[in-house]
């Protein structure tokens, strides 16, 4: 079970624990995650905003990489870089002027049968989550997250073509299968407003703390979440101290995999007091 792999660049900074739990997860689940090679930024929220061409051809210059590997569909982690492929696939597929445009500057031939899929669609649909469940050897009864999808996960749906875009219940069904009691509230896709951190720092941080705010009034214990620029700014913005997860990192509580304390480590909110709560840590 092969899959070719973008990382994206939070992998190896801001988001390190998402892509070391990734790695652990699937070990466990008996798969295989084939880093492309020589991949580089999708763009993130820069490009588009500056320069559409250029924003469409720097993630198709990942496409053609993981398209010549044939490994198998492309899975992305983070869920900015899936909307910036996702982006470029939709130009791709609809776009004959743009597909060829794109094409000759990137020097390769596009296959619209060419997958590609974000690692919570993969772990939830492809892998399943019946083996999910079979893998669990620690039970995460009790822990109530707040599964937090953000905006680029799921929008635009024809862009993204990934649940409901409203009420995305992915997350929410591999949480179950792990054993977790997800809550239910309304701020499931809202914006976290990373992206203007950096320009609008008062806007974001009033933004992060409607959305904590709201998971914990709704009786969450800690927020999931798919993606490093969410995780890093409703951890660092927030005032309440809620712990927030990646969700490979909760799989990896569940099955119990080896060397996950360094993981909490580069957490600003450390979770190992609600895990020991829970008998989990």
């Amino acid at each position: 079970m092969k899959f070719s792999y973008f990382p994206g660049c939070t992998d190896h900074s801001t988001s390190y624990e998402y892509g070391r739990s990734t790695e652990a997860v699937f070990r466990a689940l008996g798969g295989e995650l084939v880093e492309i090679e020589d991949w580089n930024c999708c763009g993130a929220a820069a490009t588009h905003s500056i320069n559409r061409l250029l924003s469409l051809c720097l993630p198709a210059r990942n496409i053609s990489k993981a398209q010549s590997a044939q490994v198998g569909p492309l899975v992305v982690p983070c869920a900015g870089c899936f909307n910036m492929l996702k982006r470029t696939e939709y130009a791709l597929k609809n776009d004959e002027a743009k597909r060829k445009e794109i094409e000759e500057i990137v020097g390769f031939r596009y296959d619209p049968s060419f997958e590609i899929l974000a690692l919570m669609d993969l772990i939830v649909n492809r892998i399943g989550t019946e083996k999910v469940r079979e893998r669990v050897k620690r039970s995460l009864k009790g822990l109530k997250p707040a599964c937090y999808y953000g905006c680029a996960l799921v929008r635009h749906p024809k862009i993204t073509q990934l649940d409901d875009p409203e009420n995305p219940q992915y997350l929410d069904r591999l949480m179950k299968a792990l054993g977790a009691e997800p809550i239910e509230w309304s701020y499931k896709v809202d914006c976290c407003g990373a992206d203007l951190a950096l320009t609008y720092g008062n806007v974001v941080k009033k933004l992060v703390g409607r959305i904590v705010s709201m998971a914990k009034e709704a009786g969450a214990q800690c927020i999931v979440t798919s993606c490093g620029l969410c995780q890093a700014n409703l951890e660092m913005r927030q005032e309440v101290d809620l712990p927030i997860f990646y969700f490979t990192e909760l799989m990896g509580v569940a099955f119990d995999v080896e060397g996950r304390d360094q993981w909490w480590k580069k957490h600003m909110i450390s979770p190992k007091r609600l895990l020991e709560s829970l008998g989990l840590a």
